[in-house]
């Protein structure tokens, strides 16, 4: 049941169920439905078997999980699922660092590091706030769509940028990037809206990656390598700093 409170001392009911198919998968869905059942008619079944396996992947795709999203004012939990394949100190994105004259939260200029999120075709593709607080900025930008597994990426791809204040000042940005095959960026948030921590803001349609900039003074909790889950994986939590190491076997 949405809403519902669990914890880590038993409290609560948790069970397996079949995650829920997003709208957006609709039009996709019908239009392999009404191709498959077409070949199957004309007993092209060479051609029907594989649109109705198309039919499977494209729910699959647009699969919408319930998460539990740990609660707490230091966490800032993943947006998105998928690889960390980067951690670096960076320089904000121009777009969340300068000042656009509406007194709004903004990142600043020095580096902060941020982490990358690569989804892949198997992932789901709904986004996460990372924190609860009000969306500052929402910034769509025209672009290339290169490999989202590259470093340039980040500069050169397609991108959203999607920046949350909360209620001390805090303010963390992200940026949804389109990929190789991501043809588009699909919000679900405005300027102005209140978030809570883990809520649906947005998905990237067939491959992508998101990138998390964090405060600064604060370094990832989560390591190069890592599999994450959006909602759920604690990325950082805000003021902690220091190396953590882990080993891949």
């Amino acid at each position: 049941m949405a809403g519902e409170i669990l914890d880590n001392q038993g409290r609560g009911e948790a069970s397996w169920r079949w995650p829920a198919i997003h709208p957006e998968a609709r039009k996709f869905a019908a239009i392999a439905a009404v191709l498959c059942a077409l070949f199957a008619f004309l007993a092209w079944e060479t051609v029907a078997w594989p649109m109705g396996l198309l039919v499977f992947c494209i729910c699959a795709f647009f699969r919408d999980p319930q998460r539990v999203t740990p609660q707490g004012d230091r966490y800032i939990v993943a947006p998105a699922d998928g690889l960390v394949t980067l951690i670096q100190k960076v320089p904000p994105p121009r777009e969340l660092a300068i000042d656009d004259g509406s007194a709004a939260a903004r990142l600043g200029e020095a580096p902060v590091t941020r982490i990358s999120i690569f989804m892949s075709v198997f992932d789901v593709h709904i986004n996460r706030a990372p924190i609860g607080g009000t969306v500052r900025r929402v910034i769509y930008i025209p672009g290339r769509f290169l490999n989202a597994d590259l470093d340039k990426a980040s500069e050169e791809n397609e991108r959203q940028h999607i920046l949350i204040e909360r209620g001390d000042g805090t303010a963390i940005g992200f940026t949804q990037i389109a990929g190789l095959v991501a043809r588009r960026i699909v919000p679900f948030v405005k300027p102005g809206d209140m978030l809570a921590a883990g809520q649906r803001v947005g998905l990237i349609r067939f491959g992508s990656r998101v990138d998390v900039y964090l405060p600064e003074g604060t370094d990832s909790r989560v390591l190069l390598g890592q599999k994450i889950v959006a909602g759920e994986t604690i990325l950082a939590e805000i003021g902690q700093a220091g190396p953590i190491e882990g080993i891949m076997q």
